[in-house]
């Protein structure tokens, strides 16, 4: 299945020789298993989003695997994509941005054709252009609407948005991680897929771990100093503090290493749907590991 990663170390801004795109022998051994997009997203000092994003797997694409290397920033947010709606694209390629917000999704949502009706209700040019053909930009869609309806409340206007969808489209999951240039918020819904949550004290602490699997690997010399809080598909390291997020939990990353969480999907989608449910392309790209 595709796999998600976002951190955020704000204020401080650190450099993104680690996390998914530093080790030949990270991002380049999940990128075998999911082969149809990489992307990794972060902030300028000024607060411009900032997106390298290629329709490859990462170990074909050195070039922006170089390029990653140097990358800075307080927030970031990746992913690895193994295609499940829409063509092998820059554009069907995540993170996708919108009113200066990046957003990753892991997961599948059907029923398109009722999700652009729902948008098209607020009026031609009121909703953010949508340039690929994935389930996921419409979903991010969705959710600039009901933010741009709260008046820039973002984690209102995703909660919003995912109750939306959970009640009225078939679903198979809905997680997701979504970043500005001092934020963080993500959520897992339901219990479909798993997404982790490392609350990492900074203080001297030295990161350069190895996953078990060798999965994913993770080196930092910045964030021996910085505390940060990391959310992934699956734990990157052995560190214990790693945890599980619960089915429809929340969490919100504010600046100075502020964590909160909450439950705001407790109960299950009104049309779940099952891997027998989707098309074998489509339930290949869920189950792959």
């Amino acid at each position: 299945m595709c796999r998600l990663f976002g951190m955020s170390s704000a204020p401080a801004r650190v450099r993104a020789t680690f996390w998914l795109v530093a080790a030949p022998d990270s991002l380049e051994q999940q990128s075998r298993t999911n082969p149809d997009g990489t992307g990794i997203g972060v902030f300028a000092t000024d607060g411009r989003p900032v997106t390298l994003r290629q329709p490859v797997a990462a170990w074909q694409d050195h070039e922006f695997a170089l390029e990653a290397r140097d990358l800075e920033s307080a927030t970031f947010v990746a992913h690895v994509r193994y295609a499940s709606t829409g063509g092998l694209s820059i554009a069907n390629t995540h993170p996708f941005e919108q009113d200066g917000r990046l957003f990753a999704h892991n997961g599948v949502i059907q029923g398109m054709d009722d999700l652009e009706a729902e948008l098209a209700t607020e009026g031609p040019g009121l909703c953010p252009a949508v340039s690929g053909s994935t389930d996921s930009e419409r979903f991010f869609a969705l959710i600039t609407r009901e933010i741009r309806r709260r008046d820039g409340d973002v984690g209102a206007g995703i909660i919003a948005a995912a109750r939306w969808v959970a009640t009225h489209l078939p679903l198979y999951a809905l997680n997701l991680v979504l970043t500005t240039p001092d934020g963080l918020w993500a959520l897992r819904y339901p219990d479909t897929h798993e997404l982790y949550v490392l609350d990492r004290p900074g203080g001297g602490q030295h990161l350069d771990h190895t996953g078990t699997d060798r999965s994913l690997r993770v080196h930092s010399q910045d964030l021996s100093d910085a505390a940060c809080v990391v959310v992934a598909s699956e734990p990157m390291d052995d560190d214990p503090r790693w945890r599980p997020m619960l089915s429809g939990e929340f969490i919100h990353v504010s600046p100075g290493h502020v964590l909160s969480s909450t439950v705001v999907l407790p109960d299950e989608p009104t049309y779940r749907l099952q891997l027998t449910d989707l098309h074998p392309e489509v339930a290949a790209s869920q189950g792959a590991s």
